[in-house]
């Protein structure tokens, strides 16, 4: 509708005041989803910060207030969202549930079906780089996997990649070719605080199954810059 460009000449305050006039905080979820499809055709697209805003009003309570799995109208919404806004929505609403006390189950197991279908790659990171700034525990264990399920492990150009073929003319096959293309590795820094934290952090969880899966994970994904 060409009433919501008045979303891009708002100032933050005034957006936040124009979400609680509309009280988009506690729509229904099928009008929520609508107005996520409405976001997406948007031209230009939402600032940072209107992004962000929007992100905190639309979806901040009704994610912290989960005591069962999402609707699937909030799914849908949050995957629509989450297709063009994923970076804002990252900083507001995963910091959010990853600071949040106690266990979380639901807002858990949401955060990381979002890293593990969602999120593009670099809001991936942000999540990691979020939950590396908490306190190491039970609940950040399962959304550090699903971070680490996204990442392939770095492989060399075999002889021979320009050529696609090796030194004795034998053809490489299409998929190794495709892996150096669209892998997703880490950058250095970020693992190297990661396995600091691990390291740090491993008496604390000398029992924990979810810990040792983890560590296994860090080693086999990244074990030739793991030392």
């Amino acid at each position: 509708p060409p009433e919501l460009s008045i979303l891009n000449n708002c100032s933050p305050s005034q957006l936040e005041g124009l979400c609680s006039f509309l009280q988009l905080s506690s729509c229904p979820e099928p009008s929520l989803v609508r107005f996520c499809s409405w976001l997406l055709a948007l031209s230009p697209d939402l600032s940072y910060t209107s992004a962000a805003i929007l992100a905190e009003q639309l979806f901040l309570r009704r994610v912290l207030s989960l005591t069962q799995p999402p609707s699937r109208h909030l799914m849908a919404a949050l995957t629509s969202f989450c297709s063009k806004y994923s970076h804002p929505f990252c900083r507001v609403l995963v910091a959010a549930v990853l600071q949040e006390p106690g266990e979380g189950a639901e807002q858990t197991k949401l955060m990381c079906e979002l890293v593990e279908e969602c999120l593009e790659p670099h809001s991936v990171q942000l999540v990691l780089s979020q939950a590396l700034e908490v306190p190491l525990s039970e609940k950040l264990l399962p959304v550090l996997q699903a971070v680490l399920g996204r990442q392939v492990r770095g492989t060399p150009c075999p002889t021979g990649f320009l050529g696609a073929s090796s030194s004795a003319g034998a053809r490489i096959p299409l998929s190794y070719l495709l892996l150096g293309l669209f892998q997703e590795v880490l950058p250095p820094e970020l693992l190297d605080l990661l396995v600091l934290t691990l390291c740090q952090q491993a008496p604390a969880f000398a029992t924990s199954l979810n810990f040792a899966k983890l560590v296994t994970a860090v080693l086999t994904v990244y074990q030739s810059q793991v030392r």
